[in-house]
């Protein structure tokens, strides 16, 4: 399984990257299907709270791209919250085979 983290407009600390690659496996081991995970970190207007926007893709063979997109006041929070909704859709996915 491949991760790949792209942070537009400023660089990703590296307590960050490993936090999002940490939680990736994990849900790569939960479904054991994924190929690959694109992550992309953008800060929306930085004067305001809640101005931290994950999109998580997530990739899978035989399934359609799966994609959550939250917003949040850390990077870390909004990426929690994207797994979630990527994990109740995998979940859909794999009740309807």
């Amino acid at each position: 399984m491949e991760v790949r983290i792209q942070a537009i407009h400023f660089e990703a600390s590296e307590r960050l990257v490993e936090f999002i690659n940490k939680k990736a496996e994990r849900l790569a081991r939960r479904f054991g299907a994924i190929t690959t995970i694109d992550v992309n970190l953008k800060v929306v207007k930085p004067e305001t709270a809640m101005n931290k926007q994950v999109v998580v893709k997530v990739h899978a063979p035989q399934t359609d791209e799966i994609v959550a997109t939250k917003l949040a006041d850390s990077f870390e929070e909004a990426y929690d919250l994207a797994l979630e909704a990527i994990e109740k859709q995998l979940e859909k996915n794999k009740e309807k085979k």
